[in-house]
C-alpha cells in the first residue's frame, strides 16, 4: 500500500501510530541546522512533516513520507489547519517525482493571476485548495441530481452527439460528414428533440446531465460547451413538471449546503418585467419599478405626455451619491440599454423635488410622485418614458446597477418565473410573430381562441427558474397534437410543405400517438457556480474556454493540414496537368 492515510485525515487519535502520505510538497521550512519542516498536500488536506534536512525536496515535488504522528509541540499547533495538532516525525521521505518551479503560486494569490496563464497551466491550477473544492462540489451536484430523478422516477437515456441542425436559435457547431462529402452534422444545442421523441417511445420520464453545444460569445455565465440537467414527462401539466424540478433543485442544494430551501415561489413573466425590469430578476434587494403613467396623463411635460407608459425605481439616500457627472453616465446607460434618456430627481430635506425637469411639472405631479415613491429627503429618483416593455428593460439594467449585490452572497433566492408570452415582438423580414421559446411550445389553453385574432397577447406553457438573477434553466409544455402545431405554425408563417421540409422527422412520429408532455433543463455550470461562491463559471468547470474561445493550454482551435480538408470535401484539388 503506497499510504496509509490522506493527508487530511491524521488526528490527534493517530498518535503514535505509523503513517504513510503522498502528495505534493506545499511548503519547506529550515528548522534548525538538522530538520526541516514540509508540509504535504493532498486534495483531503496538508499534514506537516518532520524531515532531515539534508533531503532535497522543494515545492510541488511528489513525495511519500512515513513516520510516526506526533502530538506537535505547546506553542506550535496551527488551528487553521484540521491536522494542526499532530505532525509526522522520525519521517522518511521517498521522493516519487521532481517539479520545476509553477509559473504562479498555487495559492490564494493565485487569483491575481492573468486568467490566461492560468488556463494555460490549468493542470497546476487545478491543484488548487478552491479548484479541488469546486469541482468536488460539482461532482456532489451531480450525484444529488442522479439520486433525485431515479427516486422520481425518471430514467437515465444518452442521446447522439451529432445531430441535423435544430430551429432553436443559437449559432451550432457544425461538423463535416466525410461519407458524404458537402452535408453536415450539428452539435446539440440541447437533446431536445430526442427527449420529445423518447416520451412518444413511451419511456415516460427521462433524464440526462446532458452536454450542449453553442457557437455563442463567452462571457462570465456562458461556454461553447456546457452542462445541463435534462428532463422530459409524459402526462404531465406545468405543476408536475415545476414539482419534479423543484425537487431536484431543493435536494441539490441541501447535499451541498446542508440546508432544504423553502419552497421556491412563483411569479409570472408579466409581473416580474412590471416589478423588477427583468423576466429574470434578483429578488435579494428591494428597490422595485414603480408605475407613474397615471400621475401624467395630463401633463405639461411633453416627454412624458407623448409616452406610452411611464416607470421609476428609487434608490434610497443615494442622492449624495450621485453628482451630475456621475448621472450623466447613468443616463448614457440607460439609453444603451434603448432608453431616449433618464429622468433623474434628488429629493432635498424639505421633500422637493431638485432636477433639470422638475419646473415643468405640477404641483399635483410633485405631491404625488413623492406620495407614489414613498420618498424621503436624500432619495434619488430615476424615470423612463416609453412604451411599457422598454421603460421595464431600461429600468430592469438601471435597477441591478445600482442594487445587486455579488451573485453568490451566501443566500440563495430561487424563484419559477411562469406564462411567459408565446410569441415576442415581429421578425423585421416577414412581420410576422416570433416564437419567444421555440415554436413547439404549448400555447397557455386560456388563450388558445387569441391564437388567430390577437397572438402576441398568448401566453406559453413555459416557464424558467432564476437563482439570484441568473436563469438556472427553462422549460415547457410541449404541442403534442398536430393539429395544434400547425395552427402554431400558421402563426409564424410556416405552411405544411415547409413545416414537413424543415421538421419533418421530428413530426411524423406525433402522427403516431403522441402524449401529452412537458419538460425542462438547468444548467448544472451555473449552478455550481452559485453554490460554491463563484461569480465565473469558468471556476466550476475543469478544462473551460477563455472568453478569447481560444484555449491556451491546448491551442485549439487550431488548423488542418490539406489531405483532411480534402477527405472532408471541404476543398477540391485542383485537377493534374
Amino acid at each position: 500500500m503506497m499510504r496509509t492515510h490522506l493527508c487530511g485525515e491524521l488526528r490527534q487519535l493517530d498518535i503514535g501510530s505509523t503513517a504513510s502520505v503522498t502528495g505534493w510538497v506545499n511548503k519547506r521550512r529550515e528548522h534548525g541546522e538538522h530538520l526541516a519542516f514540509v508540509d504535504v498536500r493532498d486534495y483531503s488536506g496538508v499534514i506537516q512533516c518532520v524531515v532531515d534536512n539534508t533531503v532535497d525536496v522543494r515545492s510541488e515535488y511528489v513525495v511519500k513520507i512515513t513516520g510516526t504522528v506526533t502530538q506537535r509541540p505547546e506553542g506550535t499547533t496551527n488551528d487553521a489547519l484540521d491536522t494542526g495538532q499532530v505532525e509526522i516525525t522520525d519521517a522518511e521521505v521517498e521522493i516519487l517525482s521532481s517539479a520545476e518551479p509553477p509559473p504562479f503560486p498555487l495559492d490564494e494569490r493565485a487569483n491575481d493571476v492573468d486568467e490566461q496563464v492560468r488556463l494555460k497551466y490549468r493542470y497546476l491550477d487545478l491543484r488548487r485548495e478552491q479548484m479541488q473544492k469546486n469541482l468536488r462540489t460539482r461532482a456532489k451536484v451531480n450525484s444529488a441530481v442522479r439520486t433525485s430523478m431515479e427516486s422520481q422516477g425518471f430514467i437515465e437515456v444518452e442521446t447522439p452527439m451529432l445531430m441535423p441542425t435544430t430551429p432553436e436559435g443559437a449559432r451550432e457547431f457544425i461538423v463535416p460528414s466525410r461519407r458524404r462529402p458537402g452535408s453536415f452534422f450539428a452539435l446539440p444545442q440541447s437533446p431536445q428533440l430526442f427527449k420529445q421523441l423518447l416520451m412518444v417511445g413511451g419511456f415516460d420520464r427521462y433524464y440526462q446531465i446532458a452536454r450542449c453545444l453553442r457557437d455563442e460569445d463567452l462571457r462570465v455565465d456562458r461556454q461553447y460547451e456546457f452542462m445541463q440537467l435534462d428532463l422530459e414527462m409524459s402526462f404531465a401539466e406545468v405543476d408536475d413538471v415545476l414539482g419534479a424540478v423543484t425537487e431536484s433543485i431543493l435536494s441539490v442544494t441541501e447535499a451541498v449546503t446542508g440546508t432544504r430551501p423553502a419552497e421556491i415561489p412563483q411569479i409570472t413573466w408579466h409581473d416580474a418585467m412590471n416589478r423588477f425590469g427583468t423576466d429574470k430578476p434578483d429578488v435579494r434587494f428591494e428597490m422595485e419599478l414603480v408605475e407613474l403613467t397615471d400621475i401624467f396623463a395630463d401633463t405639461g411635460f411633453k416627454a412624458f405626455g407623448a409616452a406610452e407608459a411611464i416607470k421609476g425605481l428609487r434608490a434610497e439616500g443615494a442622492a449624495g451619491d450621485w453628482g451630475r457627472n456621475k448621472l450623466d453616465g447613468l443616463t448614457d446607460f440607460a439609453k444603451s440599454h434603448g432608453a431616449k434618456g433618464l429622468v433623474w430627481i434628488k429629493v432635498s430635506d424639505e421633500l422637493t423635488l431638485e432636477s433639470p425637469v422638475a419646473k415643468f411639472f405640477s404641483d399635483d405631479e410633485k405631491a404625488a410622485l413623492i406620495d407614489r415613491f414613498e420618498a424621503k429627503a436624500g432619495d434619488l429618483l430615476l424615470i423612463v418614458a416609453d412604451d411599457w416593455l422598454t421603460t421595464c428593460e431600461v429600468l430592469g439594467e438601471v435597477r441591478n446597477k445600482l442594487g445587486r449585490p455579488a451573485v453568490s452572497n451566501d443566500r440563495l433566492e430561487y424563484l419559477w418565473v411562469v406564462d411567459f408570452p408565446l410569441f415576442v415582438g415581429k421578425d423585421k423580414s416577414t412581420g410576422l410573430p416570433r416564437p419567444g421559446h421555440h415554436p413547439f411550445c404549448h400555447p397557455h389553453p386560456a388563450d388558445v381562441d387569441k391564437l388567430e385574432t390577437d397572438p402576441t397577447s398568448v401566453r406559453a406553457w413555459a416557464y424558467d427558474l432564476v437563482l439570484n438573477g441568473w436563469e438556472l434553466g427553462s422549460g415547457s409544455i410541449r404541442i403534442h397534437d398536430p393539429a395544434m402545431q400547425r395552427k402554431v405554425f400558421s402563426v409564424l408563417g410556416i405552411d405544411d410543405e415547409e413545416a414537413q421540409k424543415r421538421f419533418g422527422f421530428f413530426l411524423t412520429p406525433f402522427n403516431y400517438g403522441a402524449p401529452p408532455h412537458g419538460g425542462f433543463a438547468y444548467g448544472i455550470d451555473r449552478l455550481v457556480a452559485i453554490l460554491a461562491g463563484e461569480e465565473n463559471i469558468r471556476e466550476v468547470i475543469a478544462f473551460p474556454k477563455p472568453q478569447s474561445g481560444s484555449d491556451p493550454m491546448t491551442g485549439s482551435p487550431t488548423e488542418i493540414d490539406e489531405a483532411q480538408l480534402v477527405e472532408l470535401g471541404l476543398k477540391v484539388l485542383p485537377p493534374l496537368d
